[in-house]
C-alpha cells in the first residue's frame, strides 16, 4: 500500500515538472516572454498588436526586436512643427500620444533662440524597406546597417521616433541645435536614442538627430544615468 501510494506521489510530481515546463520553457521557446511589461520576442522577432499596446511607450525596436509587417499605430497625426522640405507626407506623422509633448519640445527650443526642424517621423514597413535597400545599393550591406535599419526593425514604424534637423538640414555632433536636444529632449519625455559610445549596445551608430519618446519618468532616468533603453530594460 505504502509503494502505491508513493509511486502516486512521484507521478504527481513528474506531472507537475512537466507542466511547469510545457507552460514556462516551451513559450520562452516559442518567443515570447514578459519583463516588467515589456514584450520580450525570441525567435519570431515581432510584436503583436495586443503586445504593443501593453507599454507601448517602452516598446524595444532594434536588430533584434521588431514589429509585424502589417504593424501601424492606431492613431498617426502630423504635429503642428515646421518640417523639412524634402520629406513625403507620410514621414509628418507621428503617434498621437506624442504629439503634445513633441510640440512642446520644438516650441521650448524656439524660446531659447533653437530652430528645429522635423525631418522624418513614422515609417511604414514599406517605405523603410525602400530606404533600406536604396542605402545597400548605394554603399553596401555594412555601411547601409550602421544608419538605416531593416524593415521590421526600425522605430519608425512605432510612430513614436522622429529625426530633428536644424534650418541647415545638418544637425551634427557639437552643433548648437544637437546639444541643446542631447541636455533637453528628456524634459518631454524623449531620449537620444542612439548615443555617442553606445554603438556596441544599440547595434546603431551615433545618432544626434534621432529622438524617441519613452515618457517622462524614463527619459529622465536614462538621460541622468546615461544609459540607453537597452539597458533601462535590462536587455
Amino acid at each position: 500500500m505504502k509503494r502505491k501510494i508513493r509511486k502516486i506521489i512521484i507521478l504527481i510530481i513528474i506531472a507537475v515538472i512537466f507542466y511547469f515546463i510545457l507552460n514556462n520553457i516551451i513559450p520562452l521557446n516559442k518567443g515570447t516572454e514578459l519583463y516588467d511589461g515589456i514584450v520580450k520576442v525570441n525567435n519570431s522577432n515581432e510584436y503583436t498588436k495586443e503586445e504593443l499596446e501593453k507599454e507601448v511607450n517602452l516598446v524595444l525596436v532594434n536588430k533584434n526586436y521588431g514589429l509585424s509587417k502589417d504593424y501601424k499605430p492606431k492613431e498617426l497625426v502630423i504635429p503642428d512643427i515646421l518640417f523639412t522640405s524634402d520629406i513625403s507626407r507620410e514621414e509628418k506623422h507621428v503617434d498621437k500620444r506624442i504629439v503634445e509633448d513633441l510640440e512642446n519640445l520644438i516650441n521650448s527650443a524656439r524660446k531659447e533662440g533653437i530652430i528645429l526642424l522635423g525631418n522624418s517621423g513614422y515609417r511604414s514597413y514599406e517605405t523603410q524597406n525602400k530606404i533600406y535597400k536604396k542605402r545597400v545599393k548605394s554603399e553596401g550591406e555594412e555601411m547601409a546597417e550602421a544608419y538605416v535599419a531593416k524593415p521590421g526593425f526600425s522605430e519608425h514604424q512605432t510612430g513614436l521616433a522622429i529625426d530633428i534637423t536644424n534650418e541647415e538640414n545638418f544637425l551634427t555632433q557639437g552643433s548648437r541645435e544637437a546639444i541643446w536636444l542631447e541636455e533637453n529632449c528628456h524634459k518631454f519625455g524623449f531620449i537620444i536614442r542612439y548615443p555617442y559610445g553606445k554603438e556596441d549596445i544599440t547595434g546603431i551608430a551615433y545618432e544626434p538627430w534621432h529622438i524617441r519618446y519613452v515618457g517622462k519618468e524614463a527619459a529622465k532616468y536614462i538621460y541622468e544615468n546615461n544609459i540607453t533603453l537597452e539597458e533601462y530594460l535590462g536587455l
